[in-house]
């Protein structure tokens, strides 16, 4: 193997990309306590939820309050979601002091998903990421469908490539590639990871957001480690999706990849048993199995 990094970061999205596609509805209340359990549990980055709008996604409605009750660690990052102006705006008046911004890098997810073409969506996030910074907001931009698409398959590199470019111009300080679809492997993770440190400054963090819909969530982790990417999103329990991809699966489960980087040496300062917990107390929460493997070994693994 490559020489591997010796920490990593691990951003938690349950409270956002797991619970986005939910039917069962969380209080403010019990959002706030399972903030209080990642925590507890040792992760440092949590995505609390998303500003968009609430007929879109009624799970996420309850945002705001999130924020405005949330008792913040100075040793933790609270991160959201924004997909437009409005939401901007609601983050920057709940001091939210990391935020995610994202397209699709397929025209036909980008229409789905956002109801924008990809031209018009080039236009809008170069309003989005600027005034971001400009608000003194560390601004992650995203590319959804980075690996490939549910609707168009293949998705060319070089559109990847621009889309990160540009996000670098804007002085995004971090940049995420998303495989929303779950259609990447490894080699197609190291190669486009390798190809983009090239090309970025090397002030720009790269990170992963690895969807396991096809299985291959912890070896894409593992490429991605590889080629030197020490910042990944998981969910709780591997719980998620996107709404607008066919049978989309969950990221990789926080507690899988904390196991399996900690068992290859790897530092995340997480304890995945009590994320285990946690994630049972989800399961029960919604009334069914979840996908992590953790959840339901025994707790002396």
């Amino acid at each position: 193997m490559l020489t591997l990094p010796t920490d990593v970061i691990l951003e938690d999205e349950c409270l956002r990309d797991g619970l986005q596609i939910e039917q069962t509805r969380f209080s403010v209340e019990e959002i706030l306590e399972y903030v209080k359990g990642l925590e507890t549990a040792g992760v440092r980055r949590i995505q609390v939820g998303s500003f968009v709008h609430p007929e879109w996604v009624p799970q996420m409605a309850q945002t705001d309050a999130v924020f405005d009750r949330l008792e913040r660690r100075p040793d933790v990052i609270y991160t959201a979601l924004v997909l437009n102006q409005k939401g901007l705006e609601r983050a920057v008046k709940c001091h939210v002091s990391h935020l995610s911004v994202s397209i699709s890098a397929s025209e036909t997810h980008s229409q789905k998903n956002t109801r924008r073409s990809l031209a018009d969506s080039l236009v809008h996030i170069r309003t989005m990421i600027s005034e971001s910074v400009a608000a003194g907001i560390c601004t992650r931009g995203g590319i959804q469908s980075a690996f490939g698409c549910a609707y168009e398959g293949a998705i060319s590199p070089q559109v990847v490539c621009d889309i990160a470019c540009l996000y670098d111009s804007l002085g995004a300080q971090e940049i995420n590639l998303a495989d929303t679809a779950g259609l990447a492997n490894p080699r197609m993770v190291f190669d486009l990871v390798s190809r983009l440190r090239s090309l970025l400054s090397p002030r720009v963090t790269l990170s992963l957001h690895l969807h396991d819909t096809r299985g291959l969530g912890l070896a894409n982790m593992v490429a991605g480690l590889q080629a030197g990417v020490t910042l990944f999103d998981s969910s709780l329990g591997g719980l998620g999706g996107c709404p607008y991809v066919p049978k989309a699966a969950g990221n990789i489960a926080t507690e899988d990849a904390v196991y399996a980087l900690e068992a290859m040496g790897i530092a995340t300062g997480i304890d995945w048993r009590a994320l285990a917990d946690l994630a049972n107390r989800l399961e029960g929460r919604l009334g069914r199995t979840l996908t992590s493997r953790m959840a339901h070994m025994p707790r002396t693994a």
